[in-house]
């Protein structure tokens, strides 16, 4: 039993060490692929694709790396090369083409045994390979439309190009195109003694004639509108300075029919107050007068009664005077008698 059990311990044992070895190599044997690559591994009896990674053995299997991301192809034509419309103006035009290797693994297959892994996205290598297909196409459908059509309908003219072409390019495939200019070739850059250059100037001379022509028109008829539009603004000004002219006169009336009243009032109101006051004064006056009448009389009665207290006294003075003076005389006739008498007295003593 003992044996037993130390051999199944062994056995595990071994298992988990060949285990832990396989995935070490594993782990050191794969190879992951980034986004936008495929590796392509060539076995002894058959070539795999993968987008994702899978495990490489060494001698066995040979690994190569393929760029399958977006590459750009740009093709430009200018001056005497422009391209040539249907009606013979050349168009100077640059238009990027955004192709791939179609990712799958029949084509990437395809193009790595065509072209070889290296090169499948290598830029000079692109442009050797559909430069002149890609042209091709762009002057086919250049020369289904005329200049004007070309220029308007520029995502019409894309799409075309891109049906022409077509999506499937041996092993590659056409994602979208984008028109980054497209002007009409300068006259300058023509050759007149090229029958299709000569026949483009007739066209644009044509062409240009019209639109000056329509261009003139166009002024004219612009000025007209601008004069008439003018005249009827100066109409519309003239009869609103008339309306205004009319209101302000208006206004100066009613401002001056207003103010004569207002000052009809005030002086109304001033005549009255005035009225008023001059009757106040004449009442004053009136008042003061019958006060002065009162005051004169009573100073007259006050006179009256002080010359009649006067002419009391005075009467009550010469009275006393009076009196005194009678009391004298009869003091002095008295005093006379007296002396008389006595003097008789003493007269008639004196014969005895």
């Amino acid at each position: 039993m003992g044996v037993i059990t130390t051999g199944l311990g062994v056995l595990i044992a071994v298992a988990v060490f060949v285990v832990i070895v396989l995935l070490f190599m594993v782990s050191r044997l794969f190879r992951k692929v980034e986004q936008g690559k495929a590796l392509i591994i060539s076995k002894i009896r058959r070539v795999d694709v993968t987008f994702t990674g899978a495990v490489v053995l060494p001698v066995f299997n040979k690994a190569e790396v393929m760029d399958i991301s977006v590459k750009t192809i740009d093709i430009e034509r200018t001056g005497n090369e422009g391209l040539i419309c249907r009606d013979n103006i050349r168009a100077d035009i640059r238009i990027s083409f955004f192709v791939r290797v179609n990712k799958t693994t029949e084509d990437v297959i395809k193009v790595a045994q065509a072209i070889g892994t290296a090169r499948a996205s290598d830029q000079e290598t692109l442009q050797e390979l559909f430069n002149a297909k890609f042209s091709e196409a762009l002057k086919t459908v250049g020369k289904q439309l005329d200049f004007v059509d070309l220029y308007t309908k520029r995502n019409e003219f894309r799409d075309q190009i891109i049906a022409v072409i077509g999506t499937d390019l041996n092993g590659y495939s056409l994602e979208d195109a984008a028109i980054d200019f497209l002007e009409q070739t300068p006259m300058a850059r023509l050759d007149p003694k090229n029958i299709l250059d000569a026949q483009g100037i007739r066209k644009i001379t044509e062409l240009t004639a019209i639109e000056h022509v329509k261009t003139n028109e166009f002024q004219k008829k612009e000025e007209k509108e601008i004069t008439r539009q003018n005249v009827d603004a100066r109409q519309t000004i003239l009869e609103l300075e008339r309306q205004q002219a009319e209101a302000e006169i208006k206004q100066r009336r009613e401002i001056e029919t207003m103010r004569a009243r207002e000052e009809a009032e005030i002086a109304t109101a001033h005549a009255q107050e005035r009225l008023r006051a001059e009757g106040a004064n004449i009442r004053t006056e009136e008042q003061l007068g019958i006060q002065q009448e009162n005051k004169a009389r009573e100073i007259a009665v006050a006179e009256k009664n002080r010359e009649r207290v006067i002419a009391i006294e005075s009467e009550k003075i010469e009275k006393d005077r009076m009196l005194e003076v009678i009391s004298r005389q009869r003091e002095t006739e008295l005093t006379t008698i007296a002396k008389d008498k006595e003097v008789e007295g003493r007269s008639g003593r004196s014969p005895r």
